[in-house]
């Protein structure tokens, strides 16, 4: 079975800075496409920012509350994406979730399959 675990939150004063790590597991054969997003306590989830992987390269897209102050990357030897956040701010504070898609040898039958899963998210807290 395919698993996301997210870490790296904290709690951290505006202006800080944070870096979120996501490990992907599972029979892992190829990961497609791999994203963070972020809810707030009686907000929806909302989309923080994605890594997708393309003939000439990683194209990253960033929603526009964290465009310039986000960065999110990912290590391909080790299924692992990242998130940095810098300049910090109250409105930052929320569960980030990982979330990823691509092919897992874990499908319970002989043949590979898609796999689409999130992590439990790790909490980020910048107190205001």
């Amino acid at each position: 079975q395919v698993q996301l675990v997210e870490s790296g939150g904290g709690s951290v004063a505006a202006g800080g800075s944070l870096r979120l790590s996501c490990v992907v597991s599972g029979g892992i054969l190829r990961i497609d496409h791999m994203a963070w997003y972020r809810q707030a306590p009686g907000k929806e989830r909302e989309f923080v920012a994605t890594i997708v992987s393309g003939d000439s390269g990683a194209v990253m897209e960033y929603s526009h509350s964290v465009k310039g102050r986000f960065t999110i990357s990912r290590d391909y030897a080790e299924n692992t994406v990242y998130l940095q956040m810098n300049r910090l701010q109250a409105e930052d504070t929320a569960v980030y979730l990982c979330n990823a898609n691509g092919l897992t040898t874990q499908t319970g039958t002989p043949f590979p399959g898609r796999f689409d899963s999130w992590g439990q998210g790790t909490q980020v807290t910048v107190p205001s």
